[in-house]
């Protein structure tokens, strides 16, 4: 069967290690758009933090698709409508919050509109977080939360203390939530129902696109559930040595291109 939608990760996997969009890239995914492949753009950032990527692309007009904050939505490019929204309720706020506490780990949480601290000492990662979505970062008490409805909350922390966080996490965390380590710094938590592999599945669904006909490509763990979710799941060479034991296909490291490589030989080629 030929491939109809292929979901790529960013970071590691669409850019070089400059962040750069290179022009085999660029010319592979204009020729599998033209083809009629749905090419899906799967993030962690909000739609605002990959419109650049989105328009450099090409990836901005009627019946195209991106699945941001790691699947809790599924949004149409041009208009940003969202059919398939999985948010964190209230009460999970408050379970994550204090968690938070007790492991005495900092947190913040992400609306579609900002991100928001409830620690006066603000965490460089939360300021990182906001420059790279391109959302404003505001400050919050707990108990202000409530009339914010929360895409995803994320635990951030010195690499090693977050490790040693995820450790002391408690059984039902990982019963009730999604849990993603995105970076070695964000540990993201998002509704059950939220993930990119769901996402990529709900949206194959709604476009009639089989099992079969689906790629995902991508290089970390947080791209894991995409990638069982598809027909044809492909890692980057300079992917997760874990990952690659489910992959279908390994292709180039993203230094070399290696969207484009799958795309001209697994996509196109087909």
């Amino acid at each position: 069967m030929s491939i109809k939608l292929v979901a790529i990760d960013i970071d590691g996997t669409l850019v070089n290690n400059n962040r750069e969009i290179t022009p085999q890239v660029f010319e592979a995914i204009q020729q599998a758009k033209a083809a009629g492949v749905k090419i899906v753009i799967a993030t962690g950032r909000p739609l605002l933090g990959v419109k650049t990527i989105l328009a450099e692309l090409n990836l901005l007009d009627e019946g195209d698709y991106v699945i941001t904050y790691n699947g809790a939505l599924v949004q149409a490019t041009a208009t940003g409508e969202a059919f398939i929204d999985e948010p964190l309720t209230y009460d999970d706020y408050l379970d994550i919050e204090m968690e938070s506490r007790r492991l005495d780990t900092p947190l913040h949480s992400i609306t579609m509109s900002a991100v928001y601290t409830h620690n006066r000492d603000i965490s460089k990662y939360s300021v990182n977080e906001a420059y790279i979505t391109g959302l404003p970062l505001k400050y919050r008490t707990a108990e202000e939360m409530g009339k914010h409805e929360l895409v995803k909350m994320m635990y951030i922390d010195e690499p090693e203390k977050l490790d040693q966080t995820i450790k002391k996490l408690p059984k039902r965390f990982w019963e009730r939530y999604n849990i993603v380590k995105s970076t070695p710094f964000y540990l993201e938590i998002l509704n059950k129902n939220a993930s990119k592999g769901l996402a990529v599945q709900h949206l194959a669904n709604k476009l009639g696109i089989s099992y079969d006909e689906t790629m995902a490509i991508g290089d970390e763990e947080n791209d894991r559930s995409m990638l069982e979710a598809v027909g044809n799941p492909v890692v980057m060479e300079n992917g997760n040595p874990e990952l690659k034991k489910i992959a279908k296909y390994i292709t180039k490291s993203n230094e070399a291109s290696g969207v484009a490589h799958a795309i001209n030989e697994w996509v196109l080629n087909n």
